[in-house]
């Protein structure tokens, strides 16, 4: 476990330490949250349009069958027992459906948001007295981060130790392995912040326990590859479902983008011949999305999990720093379909203006939520303004950063005092749903 003592179990409960986790994950809060945060469209009143939920659902089934697959062919290599291959199948599945956890309000744009607003109420690394530069855990706040954060630390169950998941778990779930700090755009998972100063030493133990190293689980690379797969084939049906393009408009882009790559010749071929010309002409587009995205998906899946036998031996070794998606033979394909997203979908009006709206929701919130995270702490009455703010956020979150004062004050070990309070606003703000973030910036600046 990544922290306390063992959780208490039925002694009939025929589960493994990791199908656990994967329950444990399923029921917590934080995937519950999922339902009402955007995957590309915030806000958006559209039944057949993804959630950041079924992003995840997907994500994680794409990455339990993928896992599936590698784990056969390493046992038919002798490379692993059965039992053995189970236990990363589940592994794959709980990280995939938790591998967003940590997104903010309004998705990426919300990170950007959080980032912005830090550089501009604070004065950068001088903040923190010249330490270390803990100021970058905020000026490249990110959401895989906050993942590690809310997993370890923020889902509080019985203790200190949020989810307590396995260090077989947690190991997979962290995509990137950088501190802030230490970031390096030559290496793939070294290129983006994998977590917080406030979590270094929970992710230190994990590692030496798990014995990655600074090395990658690799787990963690079919659970991106998953992610991948997914959001870029489903957006685009989302795209269509949204009426933002048309389908021949998408099949011709691809074709011109993707230079005759055979994965992608073979999957629209599939869905004309799927769909055929029977389907009325009003539900052609969306039958056609639906049957290439289905063949879309297999095509890719099959092209990793070749791309994964070939990198195995460096991928075991630490030695491979790419993306299985990258390097596969369908990344063509792949590409062609980031491209269209870049430049069709995610520049839609939609899109642009919900994001500066999330922008603007989500600066205002941390400026209000400040005035009382910057001073108080164990508050009992609401007799100030900072006060009435401070009682406003969570409990869960305001424990986190008593506990961590308390710490500091008995051992000095915690983070800066200013540190942990602005951690406890982006906790605050990170952890809100689209729609709940909305409503109560409406209230609070306009009633």
């Amino acid at each position: 476990m990544t922290g306390g003592e063992p959780s208490l179990r039925s002694p009939d409960d025929p589960r493994t330490e990791f199908e656990r986790d994967y329950g444990r994950c399923i029921f917590s809060t934080p995937v519950r949250r999922l339902q009402d945060k955007a995957q590309i469209f915030p806000l958006v009143q559209h039944d057949a349009v993804r959630t950041r939920l079924t992003h995840s659902v997907e994500v994680s089934s794409v990455a339990r069958g993928l896992a599936t697959e590698i784990g056969r062919w390493l046992c038919e290599r002798k490379a692993m027992e059965a039992k053995y291959a189970q236990a990363i199948e589940t592994i794959a599945a709980t990280c995939g459906m938790i591998h967003d956890l940590g997104n903010p309000p309004f998705g990426h744009a919300g990170e950007q948001a959080i980032s912005d607003w830090f550089k501009r109420s604070f004065k950068g690394e001088k903040t923190f007295g010249g330490k270390r530069p803990l100021a970058k855990d905020f000026t490249q706040w990110e959401g895989n981060a906050q993942t590690i954060r809310l997993v370890s630390r923020l889902q509080v169950l019985a203790d200190e130790y949020g989810l307590n998941l396995t260090c077989g778990t947690f190991s997979a779930a962290s995509k990137y392995l950088a501190a802030a700090d230490k970031t390096d755009p030559t290496k793939h998972e070294w290129r983006k912040p994998g977590f917080f100063a406030s979590e270094a030493e929970v992710v230190a133990r994990v590692r030496e326990q798990v014995g990655t190293g600074d090395a990658r689980n690799p787990i963690a690379y079919i659970v991106e590859a998953a992610d991948d797969i997914v959001y870029c084939t489903v957006d685009l049906e989302d795209g269509i479902k949204k009426r933002i393009f048309p389908w021949d408009r998408l099949e011709q882009e691809l074709r011109e983008n993707a230079d005759k790559c055979p994965h992608l010749e073979r999957a629209l071929s599939f869905a004309r011949q799927k769909i055929g010309s029977s389907v009325p002409r009003t539900m052609k587009d969306d039958c056609l999305i639906q049957a290439f995205r289905t063949y879309a998906i297999n095509e890719l899946a099959v092209s990793v999990i070749d791309e994964f036998k070939r990198k195995y031996s460096g991928i075991m070794k630490g030695d491979y720093h790419g993306e299985l998606t990258q390097d596969c033979s369908a990344s063509p394909m792949l590409k062609a379909c980031k491209a269209f997203l870049k430049e069709v979908v995610y520049k839609c009006d939609e899109i642009l203006r919900l994001e500066l709206l999330g922008r603007r929701v989500i600066c205002d919130l941390l400026t209000i939520f400040w005035e009382g995270a910057s001073t108080c702490s164990h508050v009992v009455d609401a007799g100030t303004f900072p006060n009435k703010a401070y009682l406003l956020m969570s409990d869960n979150y305001r424990r986190v950063l008593e506990q961590s004062l308390e710490k500091t004050l008995k051992r000095g070990k915690s983070m800066p005092e200013l540190y942990c309070r602005i951690q406890l606003v982006c906790d605050y703000v990170a952890g809100m749903t689209d729609t709940f973030a909305s409503n109560l910036h409406k209230r609070l600046m306009n009633g």
